[in-house]
């Protein structure tokens, strides 16, 4: 079976399942929840109308660290789709008719790849629609410039979409790399939500580790984006440390080429039942 016809089922495949727009769903209420809260909160306070004695945020700046909740948060339901797309196969028993079908494993790979683009723009999309909603609704109403048509806030937008499809692709090569699926979830989960989360905050308060978790795929993501709420709070500490977001960028892809090479060598050619 030729690629194009390979990646028209794997599209099928994909797309008459529950699960992606299952994730889609939460991915859009998680994001947009968050950018409210956000959005309120840093809006009242840039203004002034917060209340109380803590400090008034700086208006400058503020519409990019809004918008890329999206990224900064939401990062982790392209790498479960990811994921999924390949641990569902060895889970359900499915993957032995699709390499029958198509006897050219890297072929089978390969289409993933290219559904995962699409998958990844879509949550892209989805995740940006819902910061950018509410975050620019609170701009708007405390006076604020949403900085909605500036050529730097598509720019970003246009970045946050190539984080997404990367994100994608690292999921990919996990679950072609752990066949398991609740392993693969919960390894996903616990580096993302756990690991390096406090790996992220311990750089603050131990020298030269800054130089070193920048180069994490949370870290790489934000500085591929350009902006995220967890690098700001980095930055009022005094650690500062980023990529540039065409290193970021360049960071993230390795992970996810070395993560999908990785599991077509030692992995998606081994035997299946």
């Amino acid at each position: 079976m030729s690629l194009t016809n390979t990646t028209r089922s794997e599209t099928t495949k994909q797309f008459t399942t529950a699960m992606w727009w299952i994730l889609a769903i939460v991915l859009f209420a998680y994001v947009a929840f968050t950018a409210t809260v956000l959005g309120f909160v840093f809006s009242a306070s840039a203004t002034g109308s917060l209340g109380g004695d803590g400090p008034q945020l700086p208006a400058e700046g503020l519409p990019a660290l809004l918008y890329s909740t999206a990224t900064s948060i939401g990062y982790v339901f392209p790498l479960l789709i990811g994921t999924l797309m390949v641990t569902g196969e060895f889970r359900h028993k499915v993957l032995t008719p699709t390499f029958l079908a198509t006897p050219r494993r890297g072929t089978v790979l390969w289409a993933k790849i290219l559904v995962g683009i699409l998958l990844g723009a879509l949550y892209g999309v989805v995740g940006i629609v819902a910061a950018v909603g509410p975050a620019a609704g609170f701009l708007a109403g405390y006076g604020l410039d949403t900085e909605i048509t500036s050529a730097d806030t598509w720019a970003m937008f246009g970045r946050m979409l190539l984080a997404y499809v990367l994100w994608v692709f690292i999921g990919i090569g996990v679950g072609a790399l752990v066949r398991n699926q609740v392993g693969a979830i919960v390894g996903v989960l616990v580096f993302t939500q756990f690991l390096e989360p406090v790996a992220r905050a311990a750089a603050s308060f131990v020298d030269g580790l800054a130089g070193a978790t920048q180069y994490l795929p949370g870290a790489a993501s934000d500085a591929l984006v350009g902006a995220s709420v967890f690098s700001a709070s980095m930055a009022a500490t005094g650690d500062s440390a980023q990529l540039e977001w065409w290193a970021g960028g360049a960071v993230l892809l390795g992970y996810a080429a070395v993560l999908v090479l990785l599991g077509y060598l030692f992995s998606w050619r081994r035997d299946v039942s």
